[in-house]
């Protein structure tokens, strides 16, 4: 067993310094998700990827293993990040995990939940990521884990057991590194509160992931399920995740398998570290969760007046939830293949559950890429796709629609990893031998790549304009000839729609096909009213007139090249 004496009773809540403050509001916030693995490593320095030219190749046999990122790398390129626009960093889990086994570089499989992983660096190297970032006026989220530990303990004759009746199976012997490695703290799981039998729900692995109970009970593969219903073991988790807020100045947490945990547990922990996040001046402390699945599902968690049928009984906890509906369909109609129209009735159910729609966004993290790849096992949005601007239209959706919106790390960069398994998403930005594109040994943070200009361009017309962050959402009719509207009927159309704040209308519009489109959009006739003229925001040069059809419709006429984007406001 290890001999560092890490236990939560121990712990000292009183921030070690005076701690950064809340954002306003997260939706003034634009965040930056990466696997700390995967980013930087802080020290090489390699040549830049320049399309066309050779390069080492990338190494399938390293894809799942280690790379090398470390958490001096992520504050080494804040600056990129930063300059891209984005104001929040979103790391993936940091805590230690079982360092004989090298294949979870993710960092999901926690073994001491007390420690920064060795590989990631130390606490001070994130006490040092997080003062840079709030020098900077960045903020930094852990994706934390919460319903299991790493695969630390094994059933009986260490065999696999499978989840059955929702039996209990014996406990077999807490696993412990080999001496040779020299690995001792590695063994068993840290702190001494969870070193009970009685901290595991022992169901075996789950087989049948549509089951919600057998889901929720079951070992999440070979990760230990923890026993959330024992007060002993959520009041641990508590204690170690206020811990890392005194410590590291940590702005929010993104809360892993929301699905896989009781919801009063999830409740209950969310609550207690709020409470605790106030008190020591953080009172907007955010926590957002991971929840695959419906709208109805997710404002059960949110715990929102709905009126969707089945949301009777709620569970408020979460601030906000990663919004899983709308990356469903985001990719299909950004590339032309599903019509808007899946777009417009998400919103109108969406709608139902806010007295006031303009609040709508608060509750929800937008995103079109990320490392699981759900909707699409797995690739990411620019896989086999030869058009660059539809991945600044994806995001430029994010960055103009209502919610608060999350880049996937390489995005801005074009990456277009796909394969068999969730690794292919999982690119190197530094080199390391699993870099994009099949390269190895060079690195991607590339600030003139036309996707992180673009990003860059949409994310300071966002930062100006309160009504992209606030406003109310309605999608707009078009019309090809300047007298018959409708909405699109198809998804080979432009897709516009207006964030409406106060007096201020902001309309954007996209085109969604390879060619040239010109169309008439329609516009609030009271707030962009005919004979008025509209800027284009990122591209000051145009300006259309307001015009007004017999029957008194505002609209304006807009030409866009291929994938073309223009966001227009009156003055």
């Amino acid at each position: 067993m290890s001999t560092v004496p890490h236990s939560a009773a121990t712990l000292d809540f009183r921030p070690t310094t005076r701690l950064h403050p809340s954002p306003e509001d997260w939706r003034d916030e634009f965040l930056y998700f990466l696997l700390v693995d995967r980013f930087d490593d802080g020290a090489t320095n390699v040549p830049p990827y320049r399309a066309g030219q050779p390069a080492a190749p990338s190494d399938p046999a390293r894809r799942a293993r280690f790379q090398g990122g470390n958490l001096r790398g992520v504050t080494r390129r804040l600056d990129y990040i930063r300059d891209l626009g984005c104001t929040a960093i979103w790391l993936s889990p940091i805590l230690k995990n079982r360092r004989d086994l090298n294949d979870s570089y993710h960092g999901y499989g926690i073994q001491d939940f007390l420690e920064v992983d060795p590989r990631f660096g130390t606490l001070a190297d994130l006490q040092q990521l997080t003062r840079e970032a709030h020098s900077r006026g960045m903020y930094v989220i852990l994706d934390i884990v919460l319903n299991h530990a790493g695969d630390v303990w094994a059933y009986p004759d260490d065999q696999p057991y499978y989840y059955y009746d929702g039996q209990t199976f014996p406990f077999g012997r807490w696993r412990e590194a080999d001496a040779a490695s020299g690995l001792q703290e590695d063994d068993a799981v840290w702190p001494t509160e969870l070193q009970t039998p009685d901290a595991f729900k022992r169901r075996g692995q789950i087989r049948n992931w549509f089951d919600p109970v057998e889901a929720r009970d079951g070992d999440f593969l070979s990760l230990k399920e923890l026993n959330l219903p024992r007060p002993e073991v959520l009041d641990t988790l508590i204690k170690i995740y206020k811990h890392w807020i005194a410590v590291a100045d940590i702005d929010g947490y993104r809360l892993d398998t929301v699905k896989h945990m009781e919801d009063s547990a999830t409740a209950i922990f969310c609550n207690a570290v709020r409470e605790y996040a106030q008190r020591v001046g953080k009172h907007r402390f955010f926590m957002f969760g991971e929840i695959v699945a419906d709208d109805a599902t997710i404002q059960h968690y949110l715990g929102r007046n709905s009126r969707i049928e089945g949301t009777q009984e709620r569970f408020p906890s979460l601030d906000a939830a990663l919004d899983f509906p709308l990356y469903f369909m985001l990719e299909e109609v950004i590339k032309g293949f599903a019509s808007p129209a899946f777009l417009r009735a998400r919103y109108e159910a969406f709608y139902q559950v806010y007295t006031d729609h303009g609040e709508a966004g608060r509750y929800f993290v937008t995103f079109v890429d990320n490392h699981d790849q759900m909707a699409r096992p797995y690739r990411r949005f620019m896989h086999d796709n030869p058009h660059p601007r539809q991945a600044l239209l994806a995001v430029a959706y994010l960055l103009t629609a209502q919610g608060i919106p999350c880049l996937y790390y390489g995005t801005e960069q074009g990456f277009d990893g796909g394969g068999p398994d969730d690794s292919y998403v999982r690119e190197c930005m530094f080199g390391g031998t699993w870099g994009a594109f099949g390269t190895a040994g060079c690195h991607f943070f590339n600030a003139d790549h036309e996707i992180y200009r673009g990003i860059r361009a949409v994310a300071a017309v966002r930062r100006a304009q309160p009504a992209l962050r606030y406003g109310r959402q309605y999608f707009r009719e078009i019309s090809g000839n300047g007298s018959d509207f409708g909405h699109p009927l198809d998804g080979r159309c432009t897709l516009a729609y207006s964030r409406i704040l106060d007096t201020e209308e902001v309309l954007v519009a996209m085109n969604l096909t390879n060619q040239s489109r010109e169309d008439g959009v329609t516009v609030d006739r009271k707030l962009s009213a005919r004979g008025q003229s509209m800027r284009d925001l990122l591209d000051p040069a145009r300006r259309v007139t307001v015009e007004e059809t017999p029957s008194g419709r505002a609209f304006v006429r807009l030409a866009l090249p291929p994938h073309g984007l223009a966001i227009m406001k009156c003055g």
